[in-house]
């Protein structure tokens, strides 16, 4: 298996520190408001590297954290009246349902900021300690050129940066460079008790502290939004490394940029979407098949017309999937012919071309191709004469795969109610009367009902609209 590694720019051969066994910290969200679509895509990736590791047998730790202190929080507080505590139960639950939602496991842990101010104190201390931070008037800030190698992870020259500094310069820093650890409060802020200062800490010594507290001092993946290289990543390493003395990250990945209609998404713009806004208008599972027909590492652009595709081909594959159920209800069970044996072989050699995509740097857009590959030979190959045998594991290859990129195709059929029951029969009588008027709006009937009805040569089928 080999990993894009942004720290190397170049595909490695993925070796855990553990054998058998992978450590992996994603950046989770800072919980102030309902995540949005470019929110989802690391959420929706990670989520399937994660599934694909244990898929090939690997014990995942996986950690994500959520910020529940800061800046917008706060002001998000503010604005409402009531306490930032309240602010982030809020989103925290929001956030868990449309995880939920979009098929996405809950981590192993998901840490939350304020429940471990303690290990980022003691971290902050032992960098005073080893002089790579210092306090000033209750500020602490790290000596970015204490740290050799800054800008490692960015490609970025630490001469260039202070030059083109758009980074905020102050009285108290030592260097322009130089980046906050632990502040104070000011009026009305949550704070907590510190050698320096009642205060809270700064942003990137929350993953730091979390990483390290879930995983260890050594970590297999870091991942997160390709906005979090500079400077979220980059102080990760430099604190994290000054600390422990120790290689941080093996392997670091980044997904690209979301983009709406070929345009960054922002506020202003009027083209933000939060994951409920597009959840209102498409099944979440749209969205999240949607995000995997791009190689994570792409930009992707978010557009109705690519959303519609990706709804229709989801569907396709689901008919597949229900189409070889019924199949396999009225085929026979007996050996399989020659041609039969060939067949599966074949399907056997797409399982692997589907791996063989996954282990290249999980590219799941030709993973999906491999899937569609299955789904086409199925469609054109197999009917009611086929063995029940083929019929039943050609499905489970087409299911068992798409559940690797979370991703249910197999829809269980629900029971009708007694009306609807009633409905369908009364039409199938019309039918058989030759009542087609009465027959037809029976269907419409259903219709609005939202059942749709697929006269097949095996007998009538329903589905949800």
């Amino acid at each position: 298996m080999k990993l894009y590694n942004t720290l190397t720019k170049k595909k490695e051969e993925f070796k855990p520190i553990e054998e058998g066994k992978v450590r992996m910290y994603v950046c989770g969200p800072t919980v102030y408001n309902y995540i949005h679509i470019g929110n989802a895509r690391p959420m929706i990736m990670f989520d399937t590297v994660r599934r694909y590791f244990e898929y090939k047998g690997y014990d995942v730790n996986y950690v994500s954290n959520f910020t529940d202190v800061d800046d917008k929080i706060i002001k998000k507080a503010v604005e409402e009246g009531v306490s930032t505590t309240e602010i982030t139960k809020r989103y925290i639950d929001a956030v868990k349902e449309d995880m939920i939602n979009l098929n996405v496991m809950p981590a192993t842990t998901h840490p939350l900021a304020t429940q471990e101010i303690p290990g980022m104190i003691e971290m902050i201390q032992t960098l005073i300690e080893k002089g790579y931070a210092y306090e000033k008037n209750g500020t602490v800030y790290f000596r970015t050129r204490s740290f050799e190698g800054y800008g490692r992870l960015s490609k970025k020259n630490i001469d260039d940066l202070e030059a083109g500094a758009r980074i905020a310069v102050s009285d108290e820093k030592e260097d322009p460079m130089d980046f906050v650890l632990w502040k104070p409060k000011k009026e009305g802020e949550p704070y907590w008790e510190s050698p320096w200062s009642q205060g809270r800490p700064g942003w990137h010594i929350e993953c730091s502290v979390m990483s390290k507290k879930y995983l260890g001092e050594q970590i297999d993946i870091h991942a997160g939004g390709e906005d979090l290289i500079f400077p979220h990543h980059e102080n990760e390493i430099a604190q994290s490394e000054a600390a422990n003395g120790k290689n941080f990250t093996k392997y670091w990945l980044h997904n690209g940029f979301l983009n709406i209609d070929n345009k960054k998404m922002s506020k202003s713009e009027g083209n933000f979407f939060t994951v409920r806004e597009v959840g209102a208008e498409y099944p979440y599972e749209v969205l999240r098949f949607f995000m995997l027909n791009v190689h994570y590492r792409s930009p992707i652009n978010f557009s109705r017309e690519l959303m519609e595709s990706a709804k229709n081909a989801l569907e396709r594959i689901k008919n597949a999937v229900s189409n070889l159920t019924h199949l396999s209800e009225k085929a026979e069970t007996r050996e399989l012919t020659e041609d039969e044996k060939t067949f599966l072989d074949s399907i056997v050699t797409l399982k692997g071309k589907f791996e063989a995509a996954m282990d290249d740097d999980f590219n799941t857009a030709d993973a999906i191709a491999a899937i569609f590959e299955m789904v086409k030979a199925a469609n054109t190959n197999l009917s009611a004469d086929s063995a029940k045998q083929l019929l039943d594991d050609t499905k489970k290859y087409i299911v068992e795969l798409t559940a690797v990129l979370g991703v249910d195709v197999d829809v269980k059929e629900e029971l009708l109610d007694a009306e609807i029951e009633s409905l369908i029969q009364d039409r199938q009588d019309a039918r058989k009367n030759r009542d087609f008027a009465k027959a037809d709006e029976i269907r419409d009937l259903l219709l609005e009902k939202g059942i749709i009805l697929e006269d097949t040569r095996e007998g009538v089928r329903w589905k949800r609209a």
